[in-house]
């Protein structure tokens, strides 16, 4: 029977929590009242909505994950892939003027490494050559 490498699991629960964080902070961010959608400055709308909605795949990454699943490897790529592209045209956006937060950058540098890191890590261990559920 495969073992999965002692990392999966705590990772997994490191995602699964930025994801439900990311859900609540975008989701108030959208949702929120006058004061929560004042809080956040100068929220690019095609970012904020993005990471509102990656949060739901930070969960069902965390889970595939957790459980070793044969997809955990693409939907980590497709986070990280996704992620990098939205950061790219956020950079465009900002170098063309559009108004931004600083934190949202740095933000954005975090769930990119982060997800980067998952995928690179899930690609070359034993778990992307497992026949897994």
């Amino acid at each position: 029977m495969f073992t999965s490498p002692r990392w999966v699991r705590p990772v997994a629960m490191v995602a699964a929590l930025f994801g439900l964080l990311t859900i609540y902070s975008g989701g108030m961010a959208l949702f929120g009242d006058d004061a929560a959608r004042a809080a956040v400055g100068d929220a690019v709308p095609l970012v904020l909505w993005f990471n509102f909605l990656a949060g739901f795949f930070y969960v069902l990454g965390a889970l595939a994950l957790y459980y070793s699943t044969r997809w955990a490897q693409p939907i980590a790529w497709l986070i990280a892939a996704s992620t990098l592209l939205i950061f790219a045209i956020f950079i465009v956006m900002a170098f063309s003027g559009t108004p931004f937060e600083w934190r949202t950058f740095f933000a954005m540098v975090l769930r990119s490494g982060f997800w980067l890191a998952i995928a690179v890590a899930v690609s070359n261990s034993p778990m992307s050559k497992a026949e897994t559920t």
